[in-house]
């Protein structure tokens, strides 16, 4: 793995742990030798994991829309930013310079990033490993809905199991090493 992609807020969360995980994932990823890729802002847990990498001596690429460069506040220090114009070329391009992703805890931003993802793994647009740093029990919530979706027929066993769940990311990262990509979909039943 060359570079990891991780989602996360533009805020820093009710609970110090959430910072406290950026942080961590942040010098995590630099000291294994991985750079990051995430959404370029200098505000939230963003700007910690990328802080946290860059102090660590990693290596650190935003990508922010232009109208959010104001409003997440673009970050100035990293070793690269690209503006896009919008969220689709965000996702895009943050998907190509990645060979994973792994979601911290956020907001509707971060979910809507997770879940285009995931699609695009289900539909065999890629096969790059996916992983939720659970954070006290962040993302227990959404895996019990996502059980539900199974339960009901709308989502099959094999595509919730593209996404492993951990609250250690070195953890994830050890998964990702071995990650062995899903058969091409089928959409028969």
């Amino acid at each position: 793995m060359r570079r990891i992609c991780v989602f996360c807020g533009s805020q820093m969360g009710n609970a110090p742990e959430y910072a406290a995980a950026a942080a961590a994932l942040g010098t995590l990823l630099a000291s294994r030798g991985i750079g990051l890729v995430y959404g370029g802002a200098s505000v939230g847990t963003m700007g910690v994991v990328a802080d946290a990498a860059l102090a660590a001596g990693g290596e650190v690429i935003g990508v922010i829309p232009e109208a959010l460069s104001s409003v997440e506040i673009s970050h100035a220090g990293l070793s690269e930013l690209h503006v896009v114009a919008d969220m689709h070329e965000r996702k895009a391009k943050m998907a190509a310079l990645a060979d994973g992703f792994l979601a911290l805890p956020g907001g509707a931003g971060t979910l809507e990033e997770l879940f285009e993802i995931w699609t695009w793994a289900q539909l065999g647009l890629h096969a790059k490993p996916l992983g939720l740093v659970d954070v006290a029990g962040y993302y227990a919530p959404l895996r019990t809905f996502v059980d539900h979706m199974v339960t009901e027929g709308f989502l099959r066993p094999a595509h919730r199991d593209f996404i492993l769940v951990d609250p250690d990311p070195a953890v994830l990262l050890d998964a990702f090493a071995t990650y062995k990509p899903p058969a091409k979909p089928t959409w028969s039943r």
